[in-house]
């Protein structure tokens, strides 16, 4: 499993204080002191990104709606092909009605 190469005490116990968050606001809050804007961008493009492959838009869709370079856009088209179906996970939870993410074999 990949997330063993993160796991660890501080990890932990960041993950434990994410899971404590009560509401958006809260969240907000949280990841403003936590992150910079930039840090925050990234993993909300990302997180779109994903969104969108699983939609099955194309690189350039993508590129164009996001912003995202196509290296971006690879790593997590890996990441559904190849990681721990943590995107699909979420976005099936967040988008119940849309189809599933099928790797390409």
């Amino acid at each position: 499993m990949q997330v063993d190469k993160i796991r660890g005490p501080q990890t932990d116990q960041l993950f434990r204080a994410i899971l404590e968050l009560r509401d958006l606001e809260e969240c907000y809050k949280f990841f403003d002191d936590l992150c910079t804007i930039s840090e925050i961008q990234s993993m909300a493009q990302r997180f779109e990104v994903a969104h969108l492959l699983r939609l099955k838009k194309t690189y350039e869709t993508i590129k164009k709606e996001t912003g995202a370079s196509t290296a971006t856009i690879s790593r997590v088209r890996r990441c559904f092909d190849y990681g721990n179906d943590a995107y699909e996970e979420m976005l099936s939870r967040l988008y119940p009605n849309e189809k599933p993410y099928e790797p390409k074999k």
